[in-house]
């Protein structure tokens, strides 16, 4: 692209940063005299931003290298401009603006199927990367709660609750640990969790919530004095103090 173009050509270009230099300049200074030139960068501003907006994350690297080589490969014709005198175009008129502009909007279509094509991967890669963290997450509680259970010092006590829950947790003192191995929970409504807690000789400390009605849980934070573990109903996401009775005591005894 040169200087010497077409300034009405370069709406595209200077909304998407492609232009450069003197290129710019001049161009900034043919924006003050001309409208429609100012009304379309006004306009291919704000489609840019919205296709931003749809997508927080980081774009691949090559789309932006894809959209700005499809810019100089595709040529703007100038705005339309009304007929003599103000009078609307005619029909036969309007159509052959509509053709001769149909790159421009081609080269719109490309940069918002981009855009789209390029949200969904990073969108993929990002639920492809939780699921990971997740199993992870997963392998080293597993692991962590089999190292328990190898403990020199380990002991277990178990409680029951309604007609097929059963908890038992497992500790060791001189690991200050504990983990809790639930089966057959009773299913909760939506919108509610077992919270586990250390019991510290009447107060309760949180521990952790359990995932599902049945599974293991290396509870958070050190035995540090506790006399044993409680189970309650808490509303999702868990509560600071519980906010009713326990459904499971279980005492390091």
């Amino acid at each position: 692209m040169t200087i010497g173009a077409d300034l009405h050509t370069l709406t595209g270009a200077y909304a998407a940063h492609a232009l450069d230099g003197p290129e710019r300049a001049e161009f900034e200074r043919h924006l003050v005299v001309c409208e429609p030139c100012a009304l379309e960068v006004r306009e291919f501003a704000a489609t840019l931003a919205r296709l931003g907006a749809a997508e927080a994350e980081t774009p691949p690297a090559e789309l932006r290298a894809r959209v700005m080589a499809g810019i100089g490969s595709v040529r703007q014709l100038a705005p339309p401009s009304a007929g003599a005198h103000g009078a609307p175009e005619s029909s036969a008129r309007r159509r052959g603006g509509f053709a001769r502009h149909w790159p421009k909007f081609a080269l719109a279509a490309s940069v918002a199927l981009a855009a789209a094509l390029g949200g969904l991967a990073v969108d993929q890669s990002r639920r492809a990367d939780e699921a990971d963290a997740r199993a992870a997450q997963l392998q080293a509680q597993q692991a962590a709660f089999g190292s328990l259970l190898t403990a020199p010092d380990a002991r277990t006590a178990t409680a029951t609750t309604g007609s097929t829950g059963v908890g038992t947790v497992v500790w060791s003192q001189s690991r200050g640990q504990a983990g809790f191995l639930a089966s057959g929970m009773p299913a909760l409504p939506e919108g509610k969790t077992y919270e586990l807690w250390f019991d510290d000789a009447g107060t309760m400390r949180p521990a952790g919530l359990l995932p599902a009605s049945s599974g293991s849980l290396l509870l958070q934070g050190p035995l540090d004095g506790a006399v044993g573990v409680g189970v309650t109903v808490e509303p999702a996401g868990g509560s600071a103090h519980p906010s009713g009775d326990p459904v499971m005591l279980l005492p390091f005894s």
